[in-house]
């Protein structure tokens, strides 16, 4: 990801002069434009300084009056084409965010046609062109993600049946109108009508209208007798890819129809017109503008034009990292968006269930199971089967969940859960349905990093370097598990004991040397799984107490084991792995598997693509600083520092109080 952050070495911020309460008052805003290289300011501008605007809304007119009086250069600001999950307007913290991006334009202002824009010299002058191949991946990745400008999207909504013809409302007072009206609008929806006899006319109304935020152009008597105004969260190219035809007068909506093939009839003239890529009611004046391809207004709009920026670390990015921070807000979204009543969490760990899954609503908490359930513990499943059932991910903490360390990411599988075979889990539908565009690229670059930063779930650290391997013998790693453990119980095969695991392991390699591992819960005293050290002298070469497992991964030659995470992990690492049980990574053409696959795991991923589900798509990652979603590369590089995720005092405490206690787990573990 490329790092987009303050100015060069030996540059110093340029002043931006404002009268436009909303860039004091809106603190994102704000960081993004000094991070961009301007200051703000609020008296009057000098001679070397800048008068930045707000489009073109009702103040705009004091710092353009300003600018043409002091001789300054005048710079308009507004969102970029991707903004959020809900509008700025709508009430509530998720929508105080504020932007992920920003047109930042010392040229003009892309919706008004008096003057060309940066978007419009960008595509001009060529430089756009030049990036038709990211453009093309960027396009399609938007696309696969389902990303609009708002994303406050219910995938579960039908959308209307195909073969209609869309046509577009836009808020009475948008200022990408330039003065139209509603009369432009009834305009449009009669050329709709004329052009289109018979067929049936969709009406779509703006997100903020939708919420009741402000009002639109159309009527309820301008609809139609076979026709539907379409106001549900359905997503933009949902909507437009079963349109007919499309007519639109400024809407970014008619911009996503252009660039997903459609050629949309105009009754504007935006940034998107005058390209030979629409049928324009106004053309544009003679010399302006000319032919485009899609992919050169896409690289002008999106990759070039914006500057875009990560607000968990604080700093600029490109578009891909935009859209990585949009997708973990918008899949935390799509998932808790009506609210969630949660069964089975522990006292001590309701507070981070409350923050991980409560953005759209609060999340309230049941004393008692009951079909109103909808978010459970996964082990507590079976007394609400029909709630989305938690657990933690695969890139967890530092620190063990049984020591009551706060978990970074979290899985909400609504199917099933990864951890039992018997029935279909979430992230099998992932893995078998492959990642998307791009998505295998970014899960070979996550894998490199987890690789570089020495991670794994619970990134303990440990002892230094085993001994030498033995020369001459195959050296294989056996893992030790927590025996009560749901995976063991749910996924094992006939050895379902560390001893079992063991003694299998030697049967089937008389002349290896065996490193057993004893799981770290196990080796604290919190979770049953010992095995007898007379079994270990006889079974294991060598006991691995207390050891890093990724210092051991560099000394191994494969891995053994029933279920462990750690199999995955090994994987991670390009080691063979053979599994006695199902775990989630068996049965797909990566391990050897000597226990019960289940059959339909029947999918044959790369390594990146299992990656991908497993670390990418299936877990929700909360950044511990920021407290936002994010995604899992924030949390690797959280997970690198050895002051995160930290447990508070009273938990720590409890945590030990736990320790002493440790023949007594049902008392913590209700």
């Amino acid at each position: 990801m490329r790092d987009r952050g303050s100015p060069a070495a030996g540059e110093f911020p340029r002043r931006l002069c404002v009268y436009n309460g909303g860039f004091w008052s809106k603190p994102r805003l704000r960081r993004i434009l000094s991070l961009a290289g301007w200051q703000l300011a609020a008296g009057l501008p000098g001679r070397d300084d800048a008068v930045g605007v707000w489009g073109t809304s009702p103040t705009a007119w004091r710092g353009r009056r300003i600018a043409a009086w002091r001789g300054t250069s005048l710079v308009t600001v507004e969102d970029a084409f991707l903004r959020s999950i809900l509008p700025g307007r709508a009430p509530g913290p998720l929508a105080r965010r504020g932007p992920i991006g920003l047109l930042i334009d010392p040229d003009g202002l892309h919706f008004d046609p008096s003057r060309p824009s940066r978007i419009e010299r960008l595509v001009a002058g060529g430089a756009a062109d030049r990036l038709s191949a990211p453009a093309t991946a960027g396009l399609t990745r938007l696309r696969a993600l389902d990303l609009s400008k708002y994303n406050a999207h219910d995938p579960d909504e039908p959308a209307p049946d195909p073969g209609y013809i869309l046509v577009i409302d836009q808020t009475c007072g948008d200022a990408s109108l330039m003065g139209a009206g509603r009369e432009t609008f009834l305009r449009m929806l009669a050329c709709a009508r004329a052009e289109h006899p018979g067929k049936r006319i969709v009406i779509r109304t703006h997100p903020e209208t939708a919420r009741g935020l402000r009002p639109g152009h159309f009527h309820p008597e301008d609809l139609p007798a076979a026709g539907l105004v379409c106001d549900a969260p359905i997503s933009p190219w949902r909507l437009v890819e079963g349109a007919a035809a499309v007519y639109a007068v400024s809407s970014q909506l008619g911009y996503e129809a252009l660039l997903a093939g459609h050629r949309p009839r105009l009754f504007g003239q935006p940034f998107y017109a005058g390209w030979g890529l629409s049928d324009d009611e106004i053309p544009m004046p003679a010399g302006r503008r000319g032919p485009a391809s899609r992919e050169a207004l896409f690289a002008a709009s999106h990759l070039l034009a914006p500057v875009w920026y990560d607000p968990c670390r604080d700093r600029l990015t490109d578009f891909d990292g935009a859209v990585d921070q949009l997708q973990a807000e918008m899949q935390a979204y799509r998932q808790d968006r009506k609210g969630h009543l949660a069964y089975g969490m522990r006292l001590w760990k309701r507070p981070f269930i409350a923050r991980a899954f409560g953005d759209a609503r609060p999340v309230r908490f049941a004393a008692q199971p009951s079909d109103a359930v909808t978010l459970v513990w996964a082990g507590r499943a079976a007394e609400t089967p029909r709630a989305t059932r938690v657990e933690d991910g695969f890139l967890r903490s530092r620190g063990l969940g049984a020591a009551l360390t706060p978990p970074l990411s979290l899985v909400a599988d609504d199917l099933g859960i990864y951890y039992d075979p018997g029935r279909e889990s979430r992230l099998e539908r992932l893995i078998a349905a492959g990642p998307p565009p791009g998505g295998e690229v970014r899960a070979d670059r996550l894998i490199e990093a987890i690789r570089a930063a020495r991670l794994t779930k619970y990134n303990l650290g440990g002892a230094g370097d085993p001994p030498p391997r033995p020369a001459g013998r195959r050296v294989i790693l056996v893992p030790g598990q927590v025996e009560d453990d749901a995976s063991i119980r749910l996924g094992a095969g006939p050895e379902r004991r560390n001893l079992d695991l063991l003694m299998r392991t030697r049967a089937d390699n008389p002349d290896a040397w065996l490193i057993y591992k004893p799981h770290p819960d196990v080796e604290a005293g919190l979770r049953p799984g010992l095995i007898a050290e007379d079994d270990l002298a006889r079974l294991a070469d060598q006991v691995a107490r207390h050891a890093d497992a990724v210092t051991l991964f560099g000394q191994v030659d494969e891995v053994w084991t029933i279920t462990s995470t750690l199999g995955f992990e090994a994987l991670l690492r390009g080691l063979p792995v053979t599994t006695l049980g199902a775990p989630f990574y068996a049965g797909w053409g990566l391990t050897r598997d000597l226990g019960p696959v289940p059959g339909r795991r029947t999918a044959r991923p790369s390594l990146a693509a299992l990656a991908h589900a497993c670390l990418i798509a299936y877990p929700r990652y909360r950044d511990p600083r920021t407290g936002l979603p994010c995604p899992a590369e924030v949390a690797l590089e959280r997970l690198s520092d050895p002051s995160t995720g930290r447990a508070p005092p009273a938990l720590r405490l409890l945590a030990k109080a736990q320790g002493m206690l440790s023949g007594h787990s049902w008392i913590w573990r209700r």
